[in-house]
């Protein structure tokens, strides 16, 4: 009973990251487009769950305050979502760009620590860390280009949780029997 319903759970998450295959092969081919697409579906969902908190919060005998708070800020949130999602998509972008540039600069004086210790790998994790800062600097001046990388990125985790899950569903008896 207990395999079954490994197999099943893991026959659910490969159908989740199915979709994450598409999502992923999406951004991709049109991350414009998509990205539209999730700020939409991101506000929408924001509103009616603030909206459905306010009836909620409105309809119970007791008033809490913090549901109200909730209610309020998911709808203020929905709104500035649907409404303002170029400028939400120019912060993410802003932001994972000066991430990954600082990601390269730390990495980069990690390298040059390398180099004082005599090791071998330091001239690898400086081209690294240089192609990190690059990345991070185009990033932040092409927006299609960040989420196609996110799609790339989307992607992969997808695809190597579906392998993982078929083998895990393959093997489970020989976990189970251990």
């Amino acid at each position: 009973m207990f395999e079954k319903f490994l197999k099943r759970t893991n026959w659910t998450d490969i159908v989740i990251s199915l979709l994450f295959v598409i999502l992923g092969i999406l951004l991709i081919m049109k991350p414009s487009e998509m990205i539209s697409v999730i700020s939409i579906l991101l506000g929408a969902i924001l509103f009616i769950i603030g909206f459905l908190k306010l009836v909620d919060y409105f309809t119970s005998k007791d008033k809490e305050d913090y549901l109200l708070t909730f209610a309020l800020v998911s709808v203020v949130l929905g709104v500035i979502v649907l409404f303002c999602s170029d400028v939400i998509t120019g912060i993410f972008r802003v932001l994972l760009g000066i991430w990954i540039i600082a990601s390269g600069i730390k990495n980069f004086q990690t390298s040059l620590v390398w180099k004082d210790t005599k090791s071998g790998l330091w001239t690898v994790t400086v081209l690294c860390s240089l192609l990190m800062i690059v990345a991070g600097i185009v990033i932040l001046v092409s927006t299609t280009l960040a989420f196609r990388i996110v799609g790339i990125v989307i992607l992969i985790y997808a695809i190597l949780d579906i392998i993982t899950r078929v083998i895990f569903i393959k093997k489970v008896q020989d976990y189970l029997d251990k």
